[in-house]
């Protein structure tokens, strides 16, 4: 909510922007227990239940649907089953392919660490399996991610997440206790998820229901940019590709304007 709030705030001027905090992580957040179901499907019936009550509150057939990094897949598989409720779905950061991606994540920190002559770092990434299965995947995937994150394959021009910390702190929307909730959500959602998230793979459809924009940084080495290019070469329904120059991960976020026109640019199609 933070982030929506201070980047893409003009958006609120043509549509009504809902930012889904997800059930567990940030002002929805709870500590998740092993008798609950905690899936990719029980995300997809939040999602269903929340555009339902959506359209019936503002007397709406459709709402436009964006998604982004994890929630991309989120977005994938929803239009897929229940096309009738989107007019179009945009993906940013969007995950085609999970495995190919962190294969890629993987090779960006290793490269630029070996590069760099960080003897110990590329010692230590070559003990990992970026597959992520062997029992220390947590703790093996956090220190790739870090890497991609310093080397600036994630936040453009950043080695860190400063500048994002920094607007959850200053946010009206969130209280102390929310930021320190969205770290802790978003750790037990990576914990119950993430095994899941790498069994991922939409390469093999390639027709929609409904019209598919992807948003992509040309920099994205946390969730590979490549890698949803070449994807959406082979889409055969209507479709729209938008490269970010100055963007990694977060294209929204790191464009707003850019990313702003483009949204602004589907309701005067409509």
């Amino acid at each position: 909510m933070p982030l929506v709030a201070k980047y893409n705030s003009q958006l609120k001027n043509i549509f009504t922007v809902v930012t889904l905090e997800q059930r567990g992580a940030g002002k929805s957040y709870y500590p998740f227990s092993e008798s609950e179901e905690i899936t990719i499907g029980t995300f997809l019936k939040d999602i269903h239940t929340l555009a339902l009550l959506l359209l019936k509150r503002f007397g709406q057939q459709k709402l436009y649907l964006v998604g982004h990094s994890w929630g991309s897949v989120l977005g994938l598989k929803f239009i897929q089953l229940y096309p009738g409720l989107v007019h179009t779905y945009v993906g940013c950061g969007q995950v085609v392919n999970m495995a190919k991606s962190s294969q890629v994540a993987y090779n960006y920190a290793l490269q630029k660490n070996i590069a760099a002559k960080n003897n110990k770092v590329v010692a230590k990434l070559k003990t990992i399996n970026c597959a992520y299965r062997q029992q220390t995947w947590l703790t093996d995937l956090l220190f790739v991610t870090k890497q991609v994150v310093k080397h600036k394959g994630s936040l453009y021009g950043k080695a860190n997440y400063n500048r994002f910390v920094a607007d959850f702190i200053r946010s009206p929307d969130y209280s102390l206790n929310d930021l320190l909730n969205r770290q802790k959500g978003s750790l037990q959602s990576i914990q119950y998820l993430w095994q899941e998230l790498m069994d991922v793979d939409f390469e093999n459809i390639v027709t929609f229901d409904v019209p598919v924009i992807f948003i992509e940084g040309r920099h994205d080495y946390h969730v590979s940019s490549t890698v949803v290019h070449e994807y959406f070469e082979h889409i055969k329904t209507e479709k729209q590709f938008h490269w970010f120059e100055n963007s990694c991960h977060f294209p929204q976020w790191s464009e707003p304007q850019k990313f702003h026109d483009i949204m602004a640019s589907l309701v005067n199609e409509a």
